[in-house]
């Protein structure tokens, strides 16, 4: 390690921190400029980007759909967090934490916000009474499993990815605890999916959905760059999963949504209708 650090009395906020998005962070909420969002025709308008928080979303409406829900047709607009659109007054105004995904359902007239992924999976399922089983046990089971993403997830994406991909500089202590950390949770995964179809059991619920695109993704090799390092390939039964989804054409068409980086036939920036998808390439 370089120099080490000894933390001042009082922290202080610097510009110059580094990092990848070191240009947008600061220490405070709310919003920096007058920015009105764009609508579609749709009841529902997702503000959001392709990240694995953005596509937990996309993927549920792809699969209302692929069920021919036509009620969940949405329009979908790029939100492009390393260019502060998270910080606009419109986007501040459905989420005051300045994430993604943030969702506008327009019910009719009556506007309801929803933010945080977790919170906009649940909402949907109850809205439409799928991917949510009405089993007592199956649902706790499937609730056990989607908050356990929401607060594990924090340490692959914040954690481990951040040290591995985004700092400036690269220290072996948080790579190496957050790496620890990150192979544990695909450990319990994989002695979960030893025994079970799907992540709560023999459901496809939005459970699923929610761990897909981060330990999904991670053990396909499009997370980081990281499979080698982390040797995902002792997870068979987490591959075996991901394997499974990504033979569903909702999630492949979710996955898409909102992408803004990578090859350019597998981006789609704005989803209005299912005739976007039509000049897409859709495969993992």
């Amino acid at each position: 390690m370089s120099d080490k650090y000894t933390p001042p009395k009082v922290w202080t906020f610097s510009e110059g921190n580094g990092g990848e998005f070191a240009n947008i962070n600061r220490p405070t909420a709310g919003s920096r400029e007058e920015k009105k969002l764009p609508q579609g025709e749709h009841q529902f308008q997702l503000y959001s980007l392709g990240t694995p928080n953005g596509v937990k979303v996309t993927i549920m409406f792809e699969e209302l759909l692929e069920l021919g829900i036509k009620g969940a047709e949405y329009d979908a607009y790029l939100i492009n967090i390393g260019e502060g659109d998270q910080f606009g007054s419109g986007f501040v105004d459905i989420n005051p934490n300045s994430k993604i995904p943030a969702l506008l359902d327009k019910n009719h007239g009556e506007e309801i916000r929803v933010f945080e992924s977790g919170s906009i999976l649940v909402y949907l399922s109850e809205k439409f009474g799928k991917f949510l089983p009405k089993d007592p046990i199956k649902r706790a089971q499937t609730f056990n499993w989607l908050f356990w993403q929401m607060g594990s997830a924090p340490y692959l994406g914040g954690g481990f990815g951040h040290f591995y991909a985004y700092a400036p500089e690269k220290f072996e202590y948080p790579i190496d605890r957050f790496a620890m950390e990150t192979k544990r949770q695909l450990d319990v995964l994989d002695k979960q999916l030893a025994n079970n179809k799907y992540i709560a059991g023999d459901e496809y619920t939005i459970a699923d959905m929610a761990i897909f695109p981060w330990y999904g993704a991670l053990v396909k090799g499009k997370l980081y760059d990281a499979a080698e390092f982390l040797s995902v390939h002792e997870y068979k039964n987490v591959i075996r999963w991901a394997d499974e989804l990504i033979k569903r054409p909702a999630v492949l068409r979710g996955r898409v949504v909102n992408r803004a980086w990578g090859d350019e036939d597998q981006q789609l920036h704005e989803r209005h209708s299912s005739a976007d998808f039509e000049k897409i390439k859709l495969e993992y």
